[in-house]
């Protein structure tokens, strides 16, 4: 094994998103305010910033407000804000405006901009990096580093030129050390070493699960007669009826409009499609009428924490913190979660600035969870708790009322009594006897599309000679067990056609085609047995989107 050179750092953080790099610049800030040197670095897999960044989103500047007061003359890309808020019940060919007073007064969108998050993150790293932050983007951290008593010691970054069978090609490089004081996981939602830390602390033993959303997403340039800056629609309905999720159609900057599709991933028909139920949401009508005539240009999928309050795990373990969608902040009746993010991120530098100031290391931030916990996250994410539970145990339309009267009491100060439990989303699925195959219709290649066309339109790479990082714990499962019991879901739920049960000498045979996969994470997540382990491919690899 080769020798791996180090790096030390007061602080290590994994992932720049909005919340890896709210933390990195508030540590800085804080050290600036105090007089002292403080050495932070942000490791980021995507070939750049931003690369890997997909959302909505319409985004509440509150967090930023706090961490960069002046940003409006810092050339940010909130420019955009929200001009009319529209939320639609769908029907097979009609639509109902859902009037705005029946919404509790949290979930209109006044004040909040409608903007690409990959460009929100690329800016906060120009912040960051005008700081002092150091910023390596193409090196992904593929294993967690301990000391001897069991603490974080930090992170380490994957080898480079290791080929599929586990040799060293000849641009072989080893890993790089990066040593910290304390290391923080932001590497977003069902991220693999936030997986693991997980298991080795417990960190879930006081917690329920995490469940999760699929969000599929797409750009398109749209006649400038149709487009409306700061247009917000929300969609739920037609075309999901045995499941729960909806649509979105953001009117951006520049001629765009971004729309996508949630599907929350407890459903229990194996073979339901969400990149399928997305296509279809687009032919109604009064979707079409949007973006008709337009062009699509981008294309992508990314897993949501749906969890809420009763979701968040123990954010502190002996030498770090869970920060962002790693740990899961997400608003879901309000579709937002940067901002949540971006607080946790902020009270964690706090946190540690403190520790690191009265000389600690590797031990417990203990004063972060509290911090958490008495914030206005918590307040926020309180009074939806019950939001998601409600449609994953009655339905779309008993579980959307019961939750409109939930969130109503718990917005007027009547705290109700109750809080739902939640159930991961593996086990939600049903065999497949108890369900038919779904007809959907073929993508016409204007409006509606296959999944390698988009694919193709993501960007999306992988060195093809590399460790297929779409590990199967038994690589007997997929035949032996999901195929005759599910029909093989992980064909469908897949937003990327990563997997394929194909004839091999009149045997069937699960392939794996990686160099397709957009790190949505929706294989670890919906496999049945959970057999499906997602880890870091080589730096650099995977979608490369451009203001997604």
């Amino acid at each position: 094994m080769s020798q791996r050179e180090s790096m030390e750092y007061d602080v290590v953080i994994v992932g720049a998103g909005v919340a890896g790099l709210a933390a990195a610049i508030r540590l800085k800030q804080l050290a600036e305010e105090k007089g002292r040197e403080i050495a932070v670095c942000v490791l980021e897999k995507g070939s750049e910033v931003g690369a890997h960044i997909l959302s909505g989103a319409v985004i509440d500047p509150r967090a930023i407000d706090e961490l960069l007061p002046n940003w409006r003359d810092l050339d940010s890309p909130l420019t955009v804000p929200v001009t009319d808020n529209l939320h639609w019940v769908l029907s097979k060919n009609r639509k109902f405006a859902l009037p705005q007073f029946l919404m509790p007064p949290f979930m209109h969108n006044h004040g909040k901009y409608t903007a690409s998050l990959g460009n929100v993150t690329r800016w906060l790293a120009g912040q960051a990096e005008a700081l002092g932050v150091e910023i390596f983007p193409g090196f992904p951290a593929s294993e967690v580093l301990f000391n001897e008593d069991g603490s974080v010691k930090g992170v380490a970054t994957g080898d480079m030129g290791v080929a599929r069978d586990g040799t060293h090609k000849p641009d072989y490089q080893p890993g790089m050390e990066l040593h910290a004081r304390y290391t923080f996981i932001a590497e977003g939602a069902r991220g693999h070493l936030t997986k693991e830390l997980t298991r080795i602390f417990d960190l879930r033993k006081d917690s329920g699960p995490q469940v999760f959303g699929i969000g599929i997403k797409e750009l398109w340039d749209v006649p400038a007669e149709k487009h409306q800056p700061g247009r917000v629609i929300h969609t739920q309905g037609w075309p999901l009826d045995d499941a729960w999720g909806g649509g979105f159609l953001y009117h951006q900057a520049n001629g765009q409009v971004a729309l996508g599709f949630v599907v929350a991933l407890d459903y229990k028909n194996p073979y339901l499609s969400p990149f399928e139920e997305f296509q279809r949401w687009k032919t109604h009508p009064a979707i079409r009428a949007e973006i008709e005539g337009g062009k699509r240009t981008s294309y992508g999928a990314r897993a949501i924490n749906e969890g809420g309050w009763q979701a968040i795990p123990q954010l502190a373990f002996p030498g770090g913190a869970l920060i962002g969608c790693a740990a899961g902040f997400v608003n879901v009746p309000r579709i937002k979660g940067s901002h949540t993010a971006m607080k946790s991120a902020m009270l964690a530098a706090e946190a540690a600035f403190d520790a690191i100031t009265a000389d600690r290391q590797n031990d417990v931030l203990e004063a972060y969870e509290p911090a958490v916990r008495s914030s206005w996250i918590a307040e926020e994410l309180k009074i939806v708790r019950n939001a998601q539970p409600a449609v994953s145990h009655w339905g779309g339309t008993v579980g959307t009322l019961f939750a409109g009267f939930d969130m109503w009491l718990n917005s007027l100060k009547i705290r109700t009594p109750w809080t739902l439990k939640l159930h991961a989303d593996h086990s939600q699925i049903g065999r497949k006897e108890h369900y038919q195959p779904i007809d959907y219709p073929k993508p016409d290649g204007k409006l509606t599309f296959d999944r390698l066309g988009s694919v193709f339109v993501s960007n999306t790479n992988h060195e093809e000679d590399q460790p297929i990082h779409l590990t199967l714990k038994d690589a007997s499962v997929p035949i032996k067990i999901n195929l005759p019991l599910y029909d093989a879901p992980e064909q469908r739920y897949c937003p990327a056609g990563v997997y394929e049960i194909v004839d091999d000498g009149g045997s069937p045979r699960l392939q794996i085609n990686a160099q397709n996969c957009v790190h949505c994470k929706t294989c670890d997540i919906k496999d049945p047995t959970q057999n499906i382990n997602w880890v870091a491919p080589e730096g650099g690899g995977g979608p490369n989107y451009p203001n997604m």
